[in-house]
């Protein structure tokens, strides 16, 4: 199984950033960094970025 691109980081405020595990930053969907959020959101957008992630990759064969 190919490592998840997108993880969760818990920030000292009490909220949670998703951030790119290859790159240490933000992601960044739809252009703005992806912090500041509570944690059922930032679950629900890791899901849907590592989904994204894993289509992109079987999509170009990586797989």
């Amino acid at each position: 199984m190919a490592q998840q691109r997108y993880d969760l980081k818990k920030e000292p405020n009490g909220t949670w950033t998703v951030f790119d595990v290859f790159t240490g930053q933000p992601a960044e969907p739809d252009g703005h960094p992806a912090t500041g959020l509570d944690m059922e959101s930032a679950d629900d957008l890791v899901d849907l970025l590592n989904a994204a992630d894993l289509k992109r990759r079987v999509d170009r064969g990586d797989f």
